[in-house]
Protein backbone atom coordinates (compact mmCIF):
# COMPACT_ATOMS: atom_id res chain seq x y z
CA UNK A 1 0.00 0.00 0.00
CA UNK A 2 1.25 3.24 -0.43
CA UNK A 3 2.49 5.39 2.59
CA UNK A 4 0.59 9.00 1.71
CA UNK A 5 -0.91 10.50 4.53
CA UNK A 6 -4.67 10.88 4.65
CA UNK A 7 -7.35 11.76 7.81
CA UNK A 8 -9.40 8.68 7.58
CA UNK A 9 -11.41 9.50 10.90
CA UNK A 10 -10.70 6.14 12.06
CA UNK A 11 -11.32 5.83 15.55
CA UNK A 12 -10.63 3.52 18.23
CA UNK A 13 -14.25 1.97 18.22
CA UNK A 14 -13.38 1.29 14.34
CA UNK A 15 -10.19 -0.39 14.84
CA UNK A 16 -11.95 -2.51 17.55
CA UNK A 17 -14.70 -3.74 15.39
CA UNK A 18 -12.67 -4.27 12.55
CA UNK A 19 -10.17 -6.89 14.79
CA UNK A 20 -13.54 -8.21 16.24
CA UNK A 21 -14.47 -9.13 12.12
CA UNK A 22 -11.38 -10.53 11.14
CA UNK A 23 -10.91 -12.53 14.07
CA UNK A 24 -14.20 -14.39 13.78
CA UNK A 25 -13.40 -14.43 9.60
CA UNK A 26 -10.21 -15.94 10.21
CA UNK A 27 -11.13 -18.73 12.84
CA UNK A 28 -14.18 -19.74 10.42
CA UNK A 29 -13.73 -19.35 7.32
CA UNK A 30 -9.92 -19.89 6.99
CA UNK A 31 -8.30 -22.28 10.17
CA UNK A 32 -10.04 -25.07 9.82
CA UNK A 33 -9.36 -25.34 6.10
CA UNK A 34 -5.79 -24.43 6.08
CA UNK A 35 -4.81 -27.95 6.17
CA UNK A 36 -6.69 -29.17 3.55
CA UNK A 37 -5.80 -26.17 1.67
CA UNK A 38 -2.20 -27.22 2.27
CA UNK A 39 -2.75 -30.63 0.45
CA UNK A 40 -4.37 -28.77 -2.58
CA UNK A 41 -1.87 -26.54 -3.05
CA UNK A 42 -4.31 -24.12 -3.07
CA UNK A 43 -7.76 -22.32 -1.66
CA UNK A 44 -10.51 -21.42 -3.33
CA UNK A 45 -11.10 -18.23 -4.88
CA UNK A 46 -14.52 -17.83 -3.54
CA UNK A 47 -12.40 -16.36 -0.18
CA UNK A 48 -11.45 -13.68 -2.44
CA UNK A 49 -14.94 -12.70 -2.98
CA UNK A 50 -15.58 -13.51 1.26
CA UNK A 51 -13.12 -10.85 2.54
CA UNK A 52 -13.87 -8.46 -0.11
CA UNK A 53 -17.77 -8.52 1.21
CA UNK A 54 -16.50 -7.78 4.90
CA UNK A 55 -14.72 -4.83 2.93
CA UNK A 56 -11.04 -6.62 4.00
CA UNK A 57 -9.79 -5.81 0.29
CA UNK A 58 -10.30 -2.71 0.15
CA UNK A 59 -9.32 -1.17 3.23
CA UNK A 60 -6.59 1.32 2.53
CA UNK A 61 -8.20 2.73 -1.06
CA UNK A 62 -10.15 4.90 -2.03
CA UNK A 63 -14.32 5.32 -1.53
CA UNK A 64 -14.52 5.80 -5.26
CA UNK A 65 -12.74 2.79 -6.27
CA UNK A 66 -14.66 0.48 -4.16
CA UNK A 67 -12.25 0.95 -0.92
CA UNK A 68 -12.81 1.86 2.22
CA UNK A 69 -10.05 4.29 3.23
CA UNK A 70 -7.82 3.57 6.44
CA UNK A 71 -4.70 4.24 8.57
CA UNK A 72 -1.35 2.10 8.65
CA UNK A 73 -3.03 1.15 12.62
CA UNK A 74 -5.86 -0.32 10.84
CA UNK A 75 -4.53 -1.99 8.05
CA UNK A 76 -1.44 -3.35 10.46
CA UNK A 77 -4.48 -4.76 12.93
CA UNK A 78 -5.83 -6.68 10.36
CA UNK A 79 -2.56 -8.44 8.91
CA UNK A 80 -1.85 -8.89 12.57
CA UNK A 81 -5.04 -10.26 13.35
CA UNK A 82 -5.37 -12.80 10.25
CA UNK A 83 -2.13 -13.98 10.81
CA UNK A 84 -2.62 -14.85 14.88
CA UNK A 85 -5.99 -16.59 14.29
CA UNK A 86 -5.61 -17.80 10.51
CA UNK A 87 -2.61 -18.98 10.92
CA UNK A 88 -1.54 -19.48 7.09
CA UNK A 89 1.30 -16.98 5.48
CA UNK A 90 -0.12 -18.74 2.31
CA UNK A 91 -3.85 -17.87 2.46
CA UNK A 92 -2.82 -14.16 3.32
CA UNK A 93 0.27 -13.97 0.43
CA UNK A 94 -2.28 -14.71 -2.47
CA UNK A 95 -5.26 -13.10 -0.50
CA UNK A 96 -3.97 -9.96 0.00
CA UNK A 97 -1.13 -9.86 -3.35
CA UNK A 98 -2.94 -6.98 -4.29
CA UNK A 99 -1.68 -5.05 -1.93
CA UNK A 100 1.46 -5.06 -3.48
CA UNK A 101 0.28 -5.33 -7.05
CA UNK A 102 -1.92 -2.15 -6.77
CA UNK A 103 -0.38 0.49 -4.74
CA UNK A 104 1.51 1.30 -8.29
CA UNK A 105 -1.29 2.01 -10.37
CA UNK A 106 -2.97 3.93 -7.27
CA UNK A 107 -0.23 6.00 -6.70
CA UNK A 108 0.77 6.55 -10.76
CA UNK A 109 -2.27 5.64 -12.82
CA UNK A 110 -4.05 7.64 -14.34
CA UNK A 111 -7.69 7.53 -13.57
CA UNK A 112 -8.56 5.72 -16.35
CA UNK A 113 -6.40 3.06 -15.47
CA UNK A 114 -7.10 3.08 -11.56
CA UNK A 115 -10.98 2.49 -12.82
CA UNK A 116 -10.16 0.11 -14.95
CA UNK A 117 -8.05 -2.01 -12.97
CA UNK A 118 -8.41 -1.44 -9.04
CA UNK A 119 -12.35 -2.05 -8.24
CA UNK A 120 -12.89 -5.88 -9.77
CA UNK A 121 -10.15 -6.77 -7.66
CA UNK A 122 -11.36 -4.86 -4.40
CA UNK A 123 -14.26 -7.03 -5.26
CA UNK A 124 -12.61 -10.04 -5.25
CA UNK A 125 -13.58 -10.83 -8.99
CA UNK A 126 -9.94 -9.75 -10.31
CA UNK A 127 -6.18 -11.45 -8.77
CA UNK A 128 -3.95 -8.67 -9.03
CA UNK A 129 0.03 -9.49 -8.60
CA UNK A 130 3.50 -7.84 -8.64
CA UNK A 131 6.20 -8.68 -11.34
CA UNK A 132 9.60 -7.85 -10.00
CA UNK A 133 12.14 -10.64 -9.06
CA UNK A 134 14.00 -12.26 -11.96
CA UNK A 135 16.36 -15.45 -12.40
CA UNK A 136 19.66 -14.56 -11.12
CA UNK A 137 18.59 -11.40 -10.14
CA UNK A 138 17.11 -11.68 -6.53
CA UNK A 139 16.74 -8.27 -4.40
CA UNK A 140 19.08 -6.44 -7.28
CA UNK A 141 16.48 -4.63 -8.94
CA UNK A 142 18.78 -2.48 -10.72
CA UNK A 143 19.78 -5.71 -12.87
CA UNK A 144 16.41 -6.75 -14.04
CA UNK A 145 16.52 -8.17 -17.78
CA UNK A 146 12.95 -8.47 -18.81
CA UNK A 147 12.65 -5.87 -22.08
CA UNK A 148 9.60 -4.02 -23.20
CA UNK A 149 10.52 -2.75 -26.82
CA UNK A 150 7.81 0.35 -27.62
CA UNK A 151 6.20 -0.92 -30.91
CA UNK A 152 3.51 1.58 -32.94
CA UNK A 153 1.39 1.77 -29.90
CA UNK A 154 2.12 -1.68 -27.92
CA UNK A 155 5.14 -2.56 -26.20
CA UNK A 156 6.30 -5.52 -26.67
CA UNK A 157 7.27 -7.73 -23.58
CA UNK A 158 10.31 -10.33 -23.67
CA UNK A 159 11.53 -12.15 -20.48
CA UNK A 160 10.99 -13.96 -16.99
CA UNK A 161 9.76 -13.36 -13.82
CA UNK A 162 9.75 -15.86 -10.79
CA UNK A 163 8.84 -16.43 -7.31
CA UNK A 164 5.73 -14.25 -8.00
CA UNK A 165 3.19 -15.22 -5.38
CA UNK A 166 -0.13 -15.19 -7.45
CA UNK A 167 1.24 -15.77 -10.59
CA UNK A 168 -0.29 -18.80 -11.17
CA UNK A 169 -3.89 -17.29 -11.32
CA UNK A 170 -3.23 -13.45 -11.80
CA UNK A 171 -5.64 -11.54 -13.66
CA UNK A 172 -3.58 -8.58 -13.53
CA UNK A 173 0.06 -8.59 -13.18
CA UNK A 174 2.14 -4.62 -12.37
CA UNK A 175 5.66 -6.06 -13.94
CA UNK A 176 8.85 -4.14 -13.76
CA UNK A 177 10.21 -3.64 -17.42
CA UNK A 178 13.40 -2.33 -19.01
CA UNK A 179 12.34 0.29 -21.33
CA UNK A 180 15.62 1.08 -22.32
CA UNK A 181 17.37 -1.56 -23.43
CA UNK A 182 20.53 0.46 -24.08
CA UNK A 183 20.29 0.97 -19.95
CA UNK A 184 21.99 -0.44 -17.08
CA UNK A 185 21.35 0.07 -13.77
CA UNK A 186 18.09 1.77 -12.02
CA UNK A 187 18.24 3.83 -15.07
CA UNK A 188 15.61 3.22 -17.99
CA UNK A 189 13.58 0.94 -15.99
CA UNK A 190 9.33 1.66 -16.00
CA UNK A 191 6.38 0.10 -14.99
CA UNK A 192 3.77 -1.89 -16.60
CA UNK A 193 0.16 -3.64 -16.19
CA UNK A 194 -0.50 -6.65 -18.08
CA UNK A 195 -2.96 -8.87 -18.62
CA UNK A 196 -2.48 -12.17 -17.60
CA UNK A 197 -3.76 -13.40 -20.36
CA UNK A 198 -2.22 -11.83 -22.91
CA UNK A 199 -0.88 -14.24 -26.07
CA UNK A 200 2.81 -14.98 -25.14
CA UNK A 201 2.04 -15.03 -21.17
CA UNK A 202 3.23 -18.67 -19.88
CA UNK A 203 3.06 -19.78 -16.52
CA UNK A 204 4.89 -22.60 -14.39
CA UNK A 205 3.68 -23.79 -11.00
CA UNK A 206 7.29 -23.69 -8.42
CA UNK A 207 7.06 -25.76 -5.09
CA UNK A 208 8.06 -24.25 -1.92
CA UNK A 209 9.09 -25.50 1.47
CA UNK A 210 5.92 -23.29 2.93
CA UNK A 211 2.96 -21.36 1.94
CA UNK A 212 1.72 -24.33 0.13
CA UNK A 213 -2.17 -23.30 -0.75
CA UNK A 214 -0.51 -19.70 -2.23
CA UNK A 215 0.28 -20.54 -5.47
CA UNK A 216 4.11 -19.22 -6.80
CA UNK A 217 5.49 -18.88 -10.35
CA UNK A 218 7.78 -18.86 -13.00
CA UNK A 219 6.49 -16.47 -15.57
CA UNK A 220 8.10 -16.12 -18.77
CA UNK A 221 6.51 -13.06 -21.36
CA UNK A 222 7.85 -14.23 -25.14
CA UNK A 223 6.85 -11.24 -27.57
CA UNK A 224 3.72 -9.95 -25.69
CA UNK A 225 2.13 -6.94 -26.80
CA UNK A 226 0.40 -4.91 -24.28
CA UNK A 227 -0.91 -1.37 -25.01
CA UNK A 228 1.02 1.40 -23.70
CA UNK A 229 -1.69 2.46 -22.16
CA UNK A 230 -0.80 0.63 -19.47
CA UNK A 231 2.28 2.11 -18.71
CA UNK A 232 2.36 3.25 -15.20
CA UNK A 233 3.48 7.43 -15.04
CA UNK A 234 6.46 8.19 -17.17
CA UNK A 235 8.84 5.91 -19.03
CA UNK A 236 12.51 5.49 -16.84
CA UNK A 237 10.59 6.14 -13.70
CA UNK A 238 9.79 2.59 -12.09
CA UNK A 239 12.93 1.78 -10.33
CA UNK A 240 11.67 4.98 -7.67
CA UNK A 241 8.37 3.12 -7.81
CA UNK A 242 9.12 -0.09 -6.98
CA UNK A 243 11.40 1.34 -4.12
CA UNK A 244 8.33 3.26 -2.36
CA UNK A 245 6.65 0.06 -3.06
CA UNK A 246 8.72 -2.21 -1.05
CA UNK A 247 8.32 0.40 1.98
CA UNK A 248 4.59 -0.77 2.63
CA UNK A 249 5.25 -4.48 1.99
CA UNK A 250 7.63 -4.86 4.65
CA UNK A 251 5.52 -2.56 7.10
CA UNK A 252 2.46 -5.37 6.39
CA UNK A 253 5.49 -8.06 6.64
CA UNK A 254 6.20 -6.98 10.04
CA UNK A 255 2.39 -6.79 11.50
CA UNK A 256 2.33 -10.36 9.45
CA UNK A 257 5.23 -11.61 11.66
CA UNK A 258 3.54 -10.05 14.81
CA UNK A 259 0.65 -12.05 14.33
CA UNK A 260 2.54 -15.56 13.47
CA UNK A 261 4.61 -15.15 16.47
CA UNK A 262 1.40 -14.64 18.67
CA UNK A 263 -0.54 -17.54 17.03
CA UNK A 264 2.98 -19.88 17.91
CA UNK A 265 2.68 -18.10 21.45
CA UNK A 266 -1.04 -18.97 21.90
CA UNK A 267 -0.38 -22.53 20.60
CA UNK A 268 2.55 -23.45 23.30
CA UNK A 269 1.01 -21.67 26.28
CA UNK A 270 -2.40 -23.95 25.14
CA UNK A 271 0.01 -26.83 24.98
CA UNK A 272 1.98 -26.19 28.25
CA UNK A 273 -1.75 -25.56 30.62
CA UNK A 274 -3.55 -29.05 29.33
CA UNK A 275 0.10 -31.21 28.88
CA UNK A 276 1.01 -33.30 31.96
CA UNK A 277 4.75 -34.92 32.26
CA UNK A 278 5.79 -36.52 35.55
CA UNK A 279 2.52 -35.83 37.54
CA UNK A 280 2.43 -32.11 36.53
CA UNK A 281 1.38 -29.84 34.19
CA UNK A 282 4.45 -28.45 31.83
CA UNK A 283 3.24 -24.87 32.46
CA UNK A 284 4.52 -25.48 36.18
CA UNK A 285 7.85 -25.87 34.93
CA UNK A 286 9.91 -23.06 35.41
CA UNK A 287 12.15 -23.61 32.18
CA UNK A 288 8.45 -23.78 30.18
CA UNK A 289 7.71 -20.17 31.58
CA UNK A 290 10.85 -18.75 30.89
CA UNK A 291 10.29 -19.69 27.35
CA UNK A 292 7.12 -18.23 27.20
CA UNK A 293 9.02 -14.60 28.61
CA UNK A 294 11.14 -14.72 26.13
CA UNK A 295 8.76 -14.92 23.02
CA UNK A 296 6.27 -12.76 25.19
CA UNK A 297 9.41 -10.08 25.12
CA UNK A 298 10.11 -10.15 21.73
CA UNK A 299 6.19 -9.97 20.65
CA UNK A 300 5.78 -6.89 23.27
CA UNK A 301 8.98 -5.15 21.61
CA UNK A 302 7.53 -6.01 18.07
CA UNK A 303 3.86 -4.39 19.14
CA UNK A 304 5.84 -1.07 20.62
CA UNK A 305 7.70 -1.02 17.08
CA UNK A 306 4.90 -1.57 14.62
CA UNK A 307 2.54 0.60 16.60
CA UNK A 308 4.84 3.56 16.75
CA UNK A 309 5.89 3.38 12.74
CA UNK A 310 1.92 2.97 12.19
CA UNK A 311 1.60 6.24 14.27
CA UNK A 312 4.08 8.06 12.41
CA UNK A 313 3.55 7.42 8.64
CA UNK A 314 -0.05 7.96 10.00
CA UNK A 315 1.31 11.02 10.79
CA UNK A 316 2.92 12.23 7.65
CA UNK A 317 6.25 10.76 8.86
CA UNK A 318 7.51 8.74 6.07
CA UNK A 319 11.06 10.42 5.39
CA UNK A 320 14.20 8.52 5.55
CA UNK A 321 14.84 7.85 9.24
CA UNK A 322 11.03 6.07 9.32
CA UNK A 323 12.10 3.89 5.84
CA UNK A 324 15.23 3.27 8.06
CA UNK A 325 12.84 1.86 10.66
CA UNK A 326 10.60 -0.05 8.47
CA UNK A 327 13.54 -1.84 7.32
CA UNK A 328 15.65 -3.10 10.59
CA UNK A 329 11.60 -3.34 12.03
CA UNK A 330 10.80 -6.35 9.14
CA UNK A 331 14.08 -7.94 10.30
CA UNK A 332 12.80 -7.63 13.91
CA UNK A 333 9.38 -8.60 13.60
CA UNK A 334 10.34 -11.71 11.49
CA UNK A 335 13.39 -12.46 13.95
CA UNK A 336 10.39 -12.71 16.59
CA UNK A 337 8.25 -14.54 14.41
CA UNK A 338 11.49 -17.27 14.12
CA UNK A 339 12.13 -17.56 17.52
CA UNK A 340 8.79 -17.93 18.59
CA UNK A 341 7.48 -20.68 15.73
CA UNK A 342 11.40 -22.55 16.67
CA UNK A 343 10.55 -22.17 20.92
CA UNK A 344 7.15 -23.25 20.13
CA UNK A 345 7.90 -26.28 18.48
CA UNK A 346 10.60 -27.46 21.20
CA UNK A 347 7.45 -26.70 23.68
CA UNK A 348 5.12 -28.79 21.62
CA UNK A 349 8.06 -31.64 21.86
CA UNK A 350 6.71 -34.40 19.42
CA UNK A 351 3.24 -32.71 18.44
CA UNK A 352 5.38 -29.79 17.24
CA UNK A 353 6.94 -31.60 14.75
CA UNK A 354 3.41 -33.16 13.49
CA UNK A 355 1.90 -31.29 10.43
CA UNK A 356 -1.64 -30.17 11.69
CA UNK A 357 -0.22 -27.57 13.78
CA UNK A 358 0.19 -24.15 13.78
CA UNK A 359 3.55 -24.22 14.86
CA UNK A 360 4.55 -26.64 12.97
CA UNK A 361 3.53 -24.22 10.15
CA UNK A 362 4.68 -21.37 10.86
CA UNK A 363 8.24 -23.16 11.44
CA UNK A 364 8.69 -23.74 7.61
CA UNK A 365 6.82 -20.37 6.57
CA UNK A 366 9.49 -17.77 8.60
CA UNK A 367 12.25 -18.33 5.92
CA UNK A 368 10.17 -16.61 3.27
CA UNK A 369 9.36 -14.18 5.40
CA UNK A 370 12.78 -13.50 6.21
CA UNK A 371 13.64 -13.16 2.27
CA UNK A 372 11.20 -11.48 0.82
CA UNK A 373 10.70 -8.27 0.03
CA UNK A 374 13.69 -7.14 0.63
CA UNK A 375 16.02 -10.08 2.55
CA UNK A 376 17.70 -9.37 6.47
CA UNK A 377 20.99 -8.49 4.52
CA UNK A 378 19.40 -6.06 2.11
CA UNK A 379 17.59 -4.37 4.95
CA UNK A 380 20.27 -3.75 6.84
CA UNK A 381 22.07 -1.95 4.31
CA UNK A 382 19.10 0.26 2.98
CA UNK A 383 19.01 1.32 6.86
CA UNK A 384 22.47 2.21 6.76
CA UNK A 385 22.40 4.14 3.69
CA UNK A 386 19.44 5.91 4.62
CA UNK A 387 21.20 7.02 8.08
CA UNK A 388 24.14 7.72 4.99
CA UNK A 389 26.20 5.38 6.90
Amino acid sequence: MNTTHTDTGFSDEDRTALVDTVQRFATQAIAPHVGAWDAAGEFPRGLYHQAAELGLLGLGYPEHLGGTPAPWRARNAMSQTLARYGGSGGVMASLFTHNIGLPPVLVHGTPEQQAEIIPPVLRGEKIAALGITEPGGGSDVAALRTTARLDGSDYVIDGEKVFITSGMRCDWITLAVRTDVNSKGAGGISMVVVPCDAPGVSRSRLDKMGWLCSDTAHLRFDGVRVPARYRLGAEGAGFRMIMGNFNGERMAMSAMALGFAEACYDEALAWARQRSTFGAPLIERQVIRHKLMDMQMRIQSTQAWVDALGARVDGGDAGADWVANVCLLKNHATQTMQFCADAAVQILGGMGFMRGTVSERVYREVKVMMIGGGAEEIMKELAARQWGL
